[in-house]
């Protein structure tokens, strides 16, 4: 097979390195507006007076060989102050900050860098969300981390379990590969709560791509990735503590250590627990308006440097959560029957572990990697009477090799890798059992002219133990049409298994009766965009204006009929068309010193043939508005975030059969959130408080037949807007750093 084939080459080029004489290797940092250290990538890194160089990765690293006698090295970056440094020890690992480079007039200006900006060198189009611009909002996890962010819209899926889904260029968030460190993750059982697996003190950076991404992490992508990078075991920040508590009763605390063992180990240990234990029904419906929730999340990582060709992660996450809903009189130590309250509880049980190893040769941009990930996700649920308990075990390797092509401008990865899934499921009496075994192989080329343009092409190659050969090509380009003017193009293709239940446990909410009219196939489809950057100098600051569009055509997709039948949901494959158009605009400036504004607006059109008929998706807001303020005073002592989300109207799933009283219009109203934030920061202490959906907006009786849940008309999945008003919150941070 292919992937058996590309072995032999890993190691003949492993051998070859060997005999290749010394090399640096260090790191190039930014200061992000924290003056926390960033991994700042795609800097041009040579040698000075030579054409010998290299560029810094996704994560700041770089190598390459040194010429006799030269000991300058030059470090070069679009917006950023060119450096030299002189590099005298080849064992040394260098660590480098550049700082942004902006003047008016020989006034030299300081200011902090943008909370979230896109890669001038990356050609898919990433959006770096950094840890200041997590800050800007409560950001308890992962879920409420995208409140600032005009591309990714987080909504609730029903109105009793508390789970929440992500939407991406218009589409659900099964059809984004979301990664932990560029491993996936949160996929299968851990799509419908993952993000709320994810606390917001643990992450210190999320990218967000658009459209079909490398082929690198699989052939999942259709829409675009979501990648967390968790902050490392860095001595840099020694402790940190983050207590929080808001006004619908829920508290949280978050304690991250690091501890630097010796000189080439390093460790973290993170703590999370949080309790919402508070019964609130402000909307009469004798619901719960949220889940009660508890859950306790343990992560320690560990980091090996040898200060020469070896690079190694590994770490082991544990997360127990216990989630009840429903009515409030139910208690689950009753007997479950229609005659006492109605319930949903569910109980979770995950184990993830990791390891990442690298080797880098004796060459410019020439390393070995080999990522391993293990997940255990066990869950046990009940919603009324319908129970659903599910266990998965997932095994995760890729083996890659990079390097290039006669010169630096040529480089490559290729790579074998392996997945692993086996999934058990019952519903009711009703027992779902798959294994997926997919070795798969692939190539990535890319050709950079520097300040011109770049062309990434990959290609991957699958083989599914169920499916059969699964062939993934992708091709992205960028356009440096001026050194403010880039555009970027994509195309590309994606496939992902359907896992019906466990992606939309939303569907268990209702008293309908799930319906599988014929096997499901994989899902596949083509994914197209452009996108254009432009960035203008006004008053000494930059303004950056972006648009794009992007076009997702499904080949084959699970649908989901909720219209053919109000007393079931029929699921079967498509037939017919099934498409998502989105269009978007956004705009940041820096309107007055330390005044950060942004404005965006967003078209989805996103339409998929139901029972013969092409109607527009269900619960997809037409238009989506984002505007935000972000002012700091002098000296870092106040800050004061604003954000408005103005949503358009959404279709909503026929209701015409029901009895009057359970009848529901056929689209939602226009609707505004309003979210605000103060931080007070202190030398090691930030307090900050902050209030959500200001406006007390909620979604008018979002369970249909509250009165009668055990009924044929029940249904709490038809979820547009806001289930809980105005949110008061409250906390504080406190961190010792390494100085």
């Amino acid at each position: 097979m292919t992937y058996i084939k590309i072995l032999p080459l890993f190691i003949g080029l492993l051998l070859y390195s060997t005999g290749i004489s010394q090399h640096v290797h260090g790191h190039v940092y930014e200061l992000d507006d924290q003056e926390s250290k960033m991994p700042l990538p795609g800097v041009n890194i040579y040698w000075a007076g030579t054409s010998i160089g290299t560029a810094s990765d996704a994560d700041g690293q770089f190598h390459l060989d040194q010429p006799e006698d030269n000991f300058s090295l030059v470090f070069s970056f679009i917006g950023y102050k060119n450096d030299t440094l002189d590099v005298n020890n080849e064992n040394e690992m260098l660590a480098i900050v550049l700082s942004i480079n902006r003047s008016l007039k020989e006034v030299v200006i300081a200011d902090r860098a943008a909370g979230t900006h896109i890669s001038r060198t990356d050609p898919i189009l990433t959006q770096k969300i950094t840890l200041g611009e997590l800050r800007k909002a409560a950001c308890c996890n992962l879920s409420e981390s995208f409140e600032t962010n005009a591309s990714v819209d987080v909504s609730y899926s029903d109105a009793v379990s508390g789970a929440k889904h992500i939407k991406l260029l218009g589409l659900s968030g099964r059809y984004s590969q979301i990664l932990t460190e560029n491993i996936p993750n949160l996929r299968g059982l851990g799509t419908s709560f993952g993000f709320a697996y994810v606390p917001g003190s643990w992450m210190e950076s999320i990218q967000v791509s658009k459209g079909t991404a490398s082929v690198k992490n699989g052939y999942e992508s259709i829409t675009g990735q979501i990648n967390i990078e968790y902050k490392k075991p860095d001595p840099k920040e020694k402790f940190f503590l983050n207590a929080y508590a808001n006004s619908l009763g829920k508290v949280e605390g978050n304690i991250n250590s690091s501890i630097k063992v010796n000189e080439q180990w390093s460790t973290a240990l993170f703590m999370h627990a949080e309790n919402n234990s508070r019964k609130i029904d402000n909307n009469g419906d004798s619901f719960l308006d949220i889940p009660l929730v508890s859950q306790y999340n343990l992560f320690n990582r560990w980091k090996y440097e040898d200060g020469k060709n070896w690079h190694a992660q590994f770490g082991i996450k544990y997360l127990h959560e216990n989630r009840t809903g429903g009515q409030l009189d139910f208690n689950k130590d009753k007997e479950r029957i229609p005659e006492n309250p109605y319930g949903t509880n569910i109980n979770t049980d995950r184990m993830e572990a990791f390891a990442k190893t690298a080797r880098f040769l004796n060459r410019p941009n020439t390393n070995i990697g080999f990522i391993n990930s293990f997940i255990y996700h066990d869950m046990t649920s009940y919603f009324g009477m319908t129970n659903y308990n599910a266990r998965e075990w997932n095994y995760y390797g890729n083996l890659m090799l990079q390097s290039y092509i006669g010169n630096t401008s040529h480089t490559y990865t290729t790579g074998i890798s392996y997945l692993y899934d086996q999934y058990n499921e019952i519903l009711n009496d009703s027992v779902f059992t798959r294994l997926e075994s997919v070795p798969g192989a692939f190539f990535e080329y890319t050709y950079v002219k520097p300040e011109k343009f770049t062309v990434l092409l990959g290609l991957r190659a699958d083989y599914h133990n169920l499916y059969g050969l699964l062939l993934t090509p992708r091709i992205h380009f960028k356009l440096d049409i001026t050194k403010k003017t880039f555009l970027r193009a994509s195309a590309g293709k994606g496939y992902r298994t359907p896992n019906v239940i466990a992606e939309n446990i939303s569907l268990l909410a209702s008293s309908r009766q799930i319906v599988f009219t014929e096997s499901l196939r994989m899902e596949e489809a083509w994914n197209y965009g452009v996108n254009l950057t432009q960035y203008v100098d006004i008053l000494g600051r930059e303004l950056s204006i972006n648009v794009e569009f992007y076009r997702t055509h499904f080949v084959n997709q699970a649908i989901i009929d909720k219209e053919q039948d109000n007393s079931k949901i029929y699921i079967y494959n498509l037939d017919g068309t099934s498409y998502s158009n989105n269009l978007q605009i956004e705009a940041k400036y820096e309107l007055l010193p330390r005044l950060d504004v942004v404005a965006a607006f967003r078209i989805n059109d996103v339409m998929m043939t139901i029972d013969h008929e092409l109607m527009r998706e269900a619960l997809t807001p037409k238009y989506k508005g984002l505007f935000t303020l972000s002012y700091m005073t002098r000296m870092k002592k106040w800050q004061f975030d604003f954000t408005a989300q103005f949503n358009g109207p959404s279709r909503i799933p026929s209701t015409a059969g029901n009895p009057e009283p359970y009848k529901r219009p056929a689209e939602s109203p226009f609707y505004t959130i309003l979210n605000a934030q103060v931080i007070k920061y202190f030398k090691r202490w930030e307090l900050y408080v902050g209030g959500e959906n200001l406006t007390n907006y909620t979604q008018e009786d979002p369970i249909i037949a509250a009165d009668d849940p055990f009924g044929p008309y029940f249904d709490a999945s038809d979820i547009w807007g806001p289930l809980v008003g105005i949110r008061i919150y409250a906390g504080v941070r406190f961190v010792i750093n390494e100085n």
